[in-house]
C-alpha cells in the first residue's frame, strides 16, 4: 500500500508577504518622514560643500644618461679598485627617485614655504570667482592683520607637519601609468586658478630640485676624481679618471642645458572650467536611499516589539 508523503508546514517560520506589505503600509508615514528628513539633509549638505577644482599635468620621463656612466663604472671598476676607488655599480631610476621626492615631507615643506601657501592651504573656506580672490575663514586667520586666531591660549597657526599632511591628503595626487611610464600630477583646490598654478609649480620645482641635486653630486665626484688623479702615476688609472671626469662633466653640462630635466610636460595643466567635487546629485540620491532604508528598518523594529508584547 503506497503512502503519500506528508508535507509538513511551519507557518511560524515562513514569511507572509501580505503581512510584510501590510506592516510597511501601516508604517508608511514613518518611512516617508525618515526619507524626507534624510533627503533634505543630503541636499543641505551637498549645497554646503564648496566646489573643488582639479588641475592635472601629464609628464613623460626624460631620457636618463646615467646608464652610460653606470656601464662605464662597471667596465672600469676592476681597474679603479686597484687604486682604492669605488665607482659603484649603478643607481636607482631617476624618475622613481623624483616621484618619491615630489611626495616627500622635506620637499613639500620647502614647496609650501617657497610659494607662501600657508594661508591659502590652511585658512580659506572658498574662492570668490567674480573677484578672483580667496574667501578666508576669519575664525582661524585675520587677513587684515595677518594674524592667526588664538584658542585656549594657543595659536591656531599650523605647523609644517599639519600643512604637509593636509597637502598630501586633500590636494596632491601622483600616479604612474605602468604601461607607458607616463606620470600624472594632479592638484585639487577650492580655486581653479590655484589648482593650475600649484601643479605648474610642482613640476617646475621637482625638475629644478633634481637638476641641482645631480649637479652637486657630479661636481663632488669631479673634485674627488681630480684628487685621485693627482695621487696616481699609473697611466691606465689616469685614463680611467679622465673618462669618468669627462662623463661627470657631461652630466653637469646637460643638467644646465635642460629646462625640463626629469619630467617633460606632455599635456600641461590648465585652469579647470568645471568642478571635480562634490558630486551633489550622488550625495542627494545616497542620502535619500539611506533615509528610506532606515525608515523601513524602524518600521520592522516597531512591528517586532509589538508582536513580542502581544505574545506575552
Amino acid at each position: 500500500m503506497n503512502q503519500t508523503p506528508e508535507h509538513q508546514h511551519y507557518p511560524d517560520d515562513e514569511i507572509d508577504l501580505r503581512e510584510l506589505f501590510a506592516t510597511l503600509w501601516r508604517g508608511k508615514w514613518i518611512i516617508i518622514a525618515t526619507t524626507f528628513v534624510f533627503a533634505v539633509a543630503g541636499v543641505a549638505y551637498a549645497l554646503y560643500k564648496p566646489n573643488i577644482y582639479q588641475a592635472s599635468a601629464l609628464l613623460a620621463p626624460t631620457e636618463d644618461d646615467s646608464g652610460g656612466l653606470s656601464r662605464m663604472a662597471g667596465q672600469l671598476g676592476g681597474l679603479a679598485s686597484l687604486a682604492g676607488v669605488n665607482l659603484g655599480g649603478g643607481s636607482a631610476n631617476k624618475t622613481v627617485i623624483a616621484r618619491e621626492i615630489l611626495q616627500s615631507r622635506a620637499f613639500l615643506t620647502d614647496f609650501i614655504h617657497r610659494h607662501n601657501l600657508k594661508v591659502p592651504l590652511m585658512a580659506t573656506e572658498g574662492w570668490d570667482i567674480e573677484q578672483e580672490e580667496w574667501v578666508y575663514d576669519r575664525e582661524i586667520y585675520n587677513p587684515d592683520t595677518d594674524e592667526w586666531a588664538m584658542e585656549d591660549g594657543e595659536s591656531l597657526e599650523p605647523t609644517d607637519w599639519d600643512m604637509v599632511k593636509k597637502f598630501r591628503e586633500d590636494h596632491l595626487s601622483v600616479s604612474e601609468n605602468q604601461e607607458n611610464g607616463m606620470v600624472t600630477v594632479s592638484v585639487k583646490s577650492l580655486s581653479p586658478v590655484a589648482a593650475k598654478n600649484w601643479t605648474d609649480w610642482l613640476v617646475r620645482d621637482i625638475n629644478e630640485h633634481m637638476r641641482k641635486r645631480d649637479i652637486e653630486e657630479a661636481e663632488a665626484s669631479i673634485d674627488y676624481l681630480e684628487e685621485k688623479l693627482n695621487e696616481t702615476n699609473i697611466s691606465g688609472m689616469q685614463q680611467v679618471f679622465y673618462q669618468l671626469i669627462e662623463s661627470e662633466t657631461r652630466t653637469v653640462m646637460l643638467a644646465n642645458a635642460q629646462k625640463e630635466y626629469v619630467f617633460q610636460t606632455v599635456d600641461p595643466a590648465v585652469v579647470p572650467q568645471e568642478k571635480s567635487e562634490p558630486k551633489r546629485a550622488l550625495i542627494c540620491i545616497v542620502a535619500t536611499m539611506l533615509g528610506g532604508m532606515l525608515g523601513v528598518f524602524i518600521v520592522f523594529v516597531i512591528a517586532f516589539i509589538r508582536s513580542g508584547k502581544q505574545e506575552k
